[in-house]
């Protein structure tokens, strides 16, 4: 007898289907995939105030005092005689924005069905969201601080902006620069901010990771390596890496990297942080909102930006039994503003 072919039942196929494993049971790997956090890096690179009530925070400013040549016999306290120095003071006041917050609600039913801990992902997601929106929102205040005019008409310093494409060729608006250019540039940022009597320690630099690498390789585009226009090893004794990918300093300013460099022109947009009750470009701009088409990266000390903190990162969760499910909310409260205009200085192209 001859044999022929069989029609086997198929213990995973659905009844209808096509698919003849879709009823095995799927292995849960223990390992949950998230997006990837984004670094946050400008918490420790400005001044943080924490007040515990109120709804701003005021910055007193002074000015400088004058010297002169005594004539034996004046009167110093006679105002005829221009000893005495008129010292001009002034404040900064920065407020405090309403309650930014992130949520998301996580249905009952879909917990208890849910195999892994799903709750603290949302919780850790939430913080992210609002961590990011921090490091943007400071990011866009020190550039507001390099296109500030001075605190005081006594010492009518500013950080200004310095443009990369002139330091070692021509550009456009939409060129990219170079490892070459950007060198140059932070030497000519490194002499501004010295002759704005801003202190040596604590100055960095931010840069998109496109520029930063540029550092290393010294290449235009597609990072080919360019000896001669890259920061490693440049001198004896010279730093950065190209095993590592790393340049901490030049011309004494740590270099660091960020994805919250803005490049685009929101000077119109009222939303997001154009909501923000510190108008920190005036007239220019909207909330933290700005032109940002030419931005780089900035040049900065941390006296140069301040935050004022009522309600620090906080996440809560509350299980409705009304809705049959639990309310994750992250959120805090603080307003960002300028400080010091001479201590920040914008690289644009």
């Amino acid at each position: 007898m001859a044999n022929s072919d069989t029609t086997a039942s198929r213990a995973g196929l659905i009844e209808g289907g096509s698919d003849n494993s879709a009823l095995f049971l799927k292995k849960f790997s223990g390992e949950i995939l998230t997006t990837f956090e984004e670094k946050n890096i400008m918490k420790p690179l400005h001044t943080i105030r924490t007040i515990q009530n109120g709804k701003s925070a005021q910055f007193p400013v002074t000015g400088v005092a004058t010297a002169s040549y005594h004539t034996p016999g004046q009167n110093i306290a006679d105002s005829g005689n221009s000893y005495l120095s008129d010292i001009k003071k002034t404040e900064k006041v920065i407020n405090i924005d309403s309650v930014l917050l992130a949520s998301t609600f996580l249905a009952n039913i879909d917990d208890v069905m849910n195999h892994y801990d799903i709750r603290s992902v949302y919780a850790n997601e939430l913080g992210n969201a609002l961590a990011n929106r921090f490091d943007t929102a400071v990011l866009k205040t020190f550039i507001a601080a390099a296109r500030a005019s001075a605190n005081l008409s006594q010492t009518a310093k500013t950080g200004g902006q310095l443009d990369v494409s002139a330091s070692g060729g021509t550009a456009d608006s939409t060129e990219t620069v170079t490892g070459a250019q950007l060198i140059a540039t932070l030497f000519t940022a490194a002499q501004k901010l010295d002759e704005n009597d801003v202190s040596e320690d604590g100055r960095f630099c931010v840069l998109s990771p496109e520029n930063y690498y540029k550092l290393i390789t010294g290449g235009a585009t597609n990072h080919q390596i360019t000896v001669a226009n890259s920061a490693v090893n440049r001198d004896i004794g010279g730093e950065g890496s190209i095993a590592t990918g790393t340049i901490p300093q030049i011309a004494g300013i740590s270099i660091l990297k960020s994805n919250h460099i803005p490049t685009t022109d929101l000077s119109s947009t009222s939303t997001g942080d154009g909501a923000s009750a510190n108008d920190v470009f005036g007239s220019n701009g909207v909330g933290y909102n700005g032109d940002f088409s030419d931005t780089v990266g900035v040049v900065a000390h941390s006296s140069a930006v301040g935050t004022v903190k009522l309600l620090d990162l906080a996440t809560e969760s509350e299980y409705q039994i009304e809705r049959q499910g639990t309310l994750f909310v992250a959120k805090y409260a603080m307003g960002h503003g300028v400080l010091r205009p001479e201590s920040c200085i914008e690289l644009i192209k």
